[in-house]
């Protein structure tokens, strides 16, 4: 499994790690996850995962980098403490690597945010403070009010197919050394196989790719996605044997000719 460094930290970590939204998969595939190689797990407090999380990790926590998330409900000061303090009971651990701020919620002033997460990274709970579907301005703003913690990593909607963030929010991440984690990586599985929600001249051109390397279309999607600088991608799966498909998209690289055809393709 191919490293990236987590933001302005000397942290490395996987570029294929493993999202749990939306997850029934138990404790296998994410163990078997860790063994290949793709050791950051990605949850959250809305997700209800933490706690298979827990299971997956027990025993093995230091080889594991566990990403969570506070809820946007729960951005108040005091509600971000107690927020933490629940994901590390339901995740059995005593720290979490990286802290995300799930939404942004402007009901709650950013400032005062930012302050608990501060405080959290201060005293050892947290790690290193991350945020999640924040747009430029927004990741900005949050910035502005950390006095001791970088963000370290922007969590947001990436793929072949939803490619927004290249416009602005993508630049800015790699030029401020922000990582950016690619959740949905396989467009809700459409990239994975041949889907009437995405065109067929997209997915001929996806699945030549594929052919042409021997690899899978998932496999060509993720790639696609870590072959970005700052890029990591946490893609979901239930089974074992996609979660090994999928691991096995890193060790390799797309040539810059397969990457500018899937590019134009996928404009």
């Amino acid at each position: 499994m191919e490293l990236k460094q987590l933001g302005n930290t000397r942290i490395m970590v996987p570029e294929i790690g493993l999202g749990t939204w939306n997850y029934s998969g138990g404790v296998e595939p994410l163990r078997k996850g860790i063994e290949l190689g793709a050791c950051l797990i990605d949850t959250a407090e809305g997700y209800h995962t933490e706690d298979v999380v827990g299971q997956a990790i027990k025993g093995i926590r230091g080889r594991v980098f566990v990403a969570t998330k506070v809820s946007g409900r729960h951005l108040a000061y005091d509600d971000v403490l107690r927020a933490a303090e629940g994901s590390l009971r339901l995740l059995d651990i005593d720290y979490i690597d990286l802290y995300q701020i799930h939404w942004p919620n402007s009901r709650f002033p950013i400032k005062e945010t930012m302050r608990a997460m501060e405080r959290l990274a201060d005293s050892g709970v947290v790690k290193y403070i991350g945020v999640s579907n924040f747009s430029t301005e927004e990741l900005r703003e949050a910035q502005s009010f950390m006095s001791n913690h970088p963000i370290v990593s922007n969590q947001v909607l990436y793929n072949l197919n939803s490619r927004e963030i290249e416009r602005d929010l993508l630049p800015y991440c790699q030029k401020n050394e922000i990582t950016i984690i690619a959740y949905t990586p396989l467009g809700s599985g459409g990239l994975a196989k041949n889907t009437r929600f995405i065109s067929n001249r997209k997915m001929k051109v996806l699945e030549q790719t594929a052919n042409e390397l021997q690899k899978t279309m998932s496999q060509v999607s993720l790639n696609w996605c870590t072959s970005r600088p700052n890029v990591i991608a946490i893609p979901k799966s239930n089974s074992l044997g996609r979660t090994i498909e999928n691991c096995l998209a890193s060790g390799w690289r797309l040539s810059q000719k397969n990457i500018q055809l899937l590019d134009e393709a996928f404009s």
